[in-house]
């Protein structure tokens, strides 16, 4: 018997998706509540929708797509797991862009870089000398 309504390789790829991320189904807080909107009879007296709370990174999603509660229940998992892949995505990046700009900034410049540089202050000085007040004799 499947957890969910959906075909078993479409529920296999979810645990391995699942297993990659290092999200475990006990690290995931599931509880159901009324959906609201259309649907008529069954979403104003059915629990259909799901609440999934994942506790270790306090993500939290909950989907009322259909009215069938197994399938929101597999919807949610697949929305929470790409919302985990994000942060996990976005925390390398920002791992990555932080080594990146160090090493710039520790990298050498070129000759030509050096020259511009050492151009423009010297141009900036001649600005600042032009500034000074005449001296008297």
């Amino acid at each position: 018997m499947s957890a969910f309504p959906v075909s078993p390789e479409k529920e296999s790829q979810l645990t391995q998706r699942m297993a990659a991320l290092g999200v475990r189904e006990g690290d995931i807080d599931e509880s159901f509540v009324r959906s609201g909107g259309h649907g008529g009879q069954n979403v104003n007296k059915s629990s259909t929708c799901v609440m999934l709370v994942h506790r270790p990174t306090g993500l939290q999603v909950k989907c009322q797509e259909t009215r069938q509660q197994g399938l929101n229940r597999f919807i949610a998992r697949r929305l929470l797991l790409d919302k985990i892949e994000a942060l996990q995505q976005g925390k390398l990046t920002a791992e990555r862009d932080r080594r990146e700009k160090v090493r710039r900034q520790k990298r050498k410049r070129s000759k030509g870089a050096k020259s511009r540089m050492l151009a423009d202050k010297s141009h900036h000085a001649g600005k600042k000398a032009a500034r000074r007040p005449v001296a008297m004799e």
